[in-house]
């Protein structure tokens, strides 16, 4: 195909393939163990398969409403009561979206305009200064405090200024793998009181809390809960990631102006997977119990990384294990991460692609979302080097 003959002017000059692309095509060019890009090597429950294939096969294939179907948001809004005390309104409240990312989008697009300045918590996912940018937003970063990745609050407080238009949150963090606290949340509250910002609160991995923590969401928490858009993941709990199905909460004047973004994007959402899931979220234990069944994931990789020259950091939620090489090698993360792939056989993902510049430590990610098969063969590989 010939090219486009005249000038583009790229919305976003300075961004290229998503890592996670980049090092999931390395290692299946390479054979290599992925370790990388967060999604599970293992299937979803045969009971929600089952559901999909009843619905699709007794003819839900047409468009279900603009929102969602209401027996699904009914069951998103009672799940949010039980678990965190907020009622939402599932007719004006909660929007079922086709991913978590794409809510996230549609949240900045709705409310941030050109010079507008959106608050980031660095090393941030990658998908969020984009959304910041595409809408002539301006990212303003806070970095995270190694090697724990707690939030210098008084260094929130100084980012924000008059142009401050939303904050984006992480809770369990991707890729820091840390969790915020009640009292991080108590403090957000504090300081956003008297203030228009809106919150967007990334909460993917909300059943994914190790060690005994429990999940903050700004549900819980009135202050932050009146201004704040909840956004999570059927994919990540129910390890359907390519269904690419997630909700939005928010109260009924933020989510009035979100819906007007998707009406006019996606429109409505996958309608067979809406009926199954509305049927599974019945089952509460099927999300209940994901804290337990990661957490024996991580510690098993753990276990069969003693000996080995990497330095694990804290991973208190989320499916990732973030692992400090000081003593491996002065090569760059980025570097490091293709040569593994390459010579080793097990891909990860650099950490400081998160960052706008490259930090001093020297950290890889990964994903521990696989079979004791998959992570027993990667720990070797790990320990070896």
């Amino acid at each position: 195909m010939q090219a486009y003959p005249y000038p583009i002017r790229s919305k976003l000059p300075n961004v290229g393939t998503t890592i996670f692309t980049v090092m999931s095509r390395l290692a299946i060019e390479h054979n290599a163990i992925n370790l990388s890009q967060g999604f599970p090597d293992f299937d979803c429950a045969p009971e929600l398969r089952a559901l999909f294939c009843k619905y699709i096969n007794a003819g839900f294939n047409q468009y279900p409403p603009m929102a969602g179907i209401i027996g699904l948001r009914e069951a998103i809004a009672e799940k949010m009561h039980s678990l965190y005390g907020a009622a939402y309104d599932p007719e004006h409240e909660v929007t079922v979206t086709p991913g978590a990312t794409y809510g996230i989008f549609s949240c900045v697009t709705a409310f941030v305009s050109p010079g507008d300045e959106v608050i980031l918590f660095e090393p941030a996912y990658d998908s969020y200064a984009p959304a910041v940018e595409v809408n002539g937003g301006k990212p303003v970063y806070v970095q995270m405090r190694y090697p724990d990745y707690s939030i210098d609050w008084e260094a929130v407080k100084n980012a924000i200024t008059p142009k401050t238009r939303m904050m984006i949150l992480n809770t369990p963090n991707n890729p820091t793998a840390s969790v915020f606290s009640a009292e991080d949340l108590r403090l957000l509250e504090g300081l956003l009181r008297d203030t228009g910002i809106i919150v967007a609160s990334d909460e993917v991995y909300e059943h994914l809390i190790f060690d005994g923590h429990q999940h903050q969401s700004v549900a819980r928490f009135p202050g932050l809960a009146e201004r704040s858009f909840v956004v999570n993941s059927f994919g990540k709990t129910y390890a359907v990631t390519g269904w690419k199905m997630g909700y939005v909460l928010a109260p009924k004047n933020l989510m009035t102006e979100f819906r007007k973004v998707h009406q006019f994007n996606a429109f409505v959402s996958n309608g067979p997977v809406q009926y199954a899931f509305a049927d599974y979220m019945k089952n509460k234990d099927a999300y209940l119990s994901l804290s337990a069944f990661y957490q024996r994931k991580r510690d098993f990789f753990l276990e069969g990384l003693k000996g080995s020259r990497f330095k694990p950091l804290p991973s208190r939620g989320t499916f990732f294990q973030n692992l400090a090489y000081d003593a491996i090698s002065d090569e760059l993360d980025t570097d490091l991460a293709i040569r593994l792939t390459k010579e080793k056989g097990v891909a990860s993902i650099p950490v400081s692609v998160f960052y706008r510049k490259p930090p001093a430590h020297k950290v890889l990610r990964f994903c521990f979302a696989k079979s004791e098969q998959t992570l027993a063969k990667g720990a070797e590989i790990l320990r070896n080097i």
